[in-house]
């Protein structure tokens, strides 16, 4: 064990990760390739959550997790499946936000606010550009859709809008931002998009 170990750990009989995933609902692996066993797969609760994050090879690639467990929601670090989580769709419009605000820190509700605009965004109709990227996939919030593409347009306003309120809202933001429709103008401009329509 050590001091970053000890704030995650519970107390649990279980000494083995094959013994751990019995029963459990979500499975994030951040460690190297098939890790995770059929056998293991198997034993997850109903409706298992999935997140294969080792990069390129992940913990279970998603056509063998949805062989196993058609139950599934699997996502991966990869471009070649639906559901990749990259850090390229938070950490820019994270920092974006932070400068427009000039917060002294990024603090936890900055950070939700940023997670929760994307799940927002999978529940609003998704722009004709990212279809195009992507032509064999279908884009409607569910299993294979749970999270924006990296090409979302939508992402340089969307999070930063978000995120900026919460470092508003939280105190930390030393900038005020008052007028956020505005704000997403300036935002879209930045990287050439039109301008938007006013909320």
């Amino acid at each position: 064990m050590n001091p970053y170990k000890d704030a995650l750990a519970i107390d649990t009989p279980h000494r083995t990760f094959k013994e751990a995933c019995v029963g459990a609902d979500v499975l994030i692996g951040v460690s190297g390739p098939r890790t995770f066993t059929e056998e293991m797969l198997l034993t997850l609760n109903k409706n298992p959550i999935i997140f294969a994050m080792a990069n390129p090879e992940p913990e279970v690639r998603p056509e063998i997790a949805k062989k196993v467990r058609p139950d599934c929601i699997i996502a991966t670090g990869r471009s070649d499946y639906p559901n990749q989580i990259n850090n390229v769709m938070c950490f820019p419009f994270l920092f974006r936000a932070t400068l427009d605000t000039r917060a002294k820190q990024i603090n936890e509700k900055m950070k939700m606010a940023a997670a929760k605009a994307l799940a927002n965004m999978t529940k609003m109709p998704v722009p004709e550009a990212v279809s195009k990227v992507y032509p064999d996939r279908t884009f409607e919030f569910g299993p294979n859709y749970i999270i924006p593409t990296p090409f979302d347009p939508r992402l340089i306003f969307e999070l930063p809008v978000a995120v900026a309120k919460a470092a508003i809202e939280s105190g930390i933001a030393t900038n005020i931002i008052t007028d956020f429709d505005a704000y997403r103008q300036q935002l879209a401009l930045r990287v050439g998009q039109k301008p938007l329509a006013k909320l």
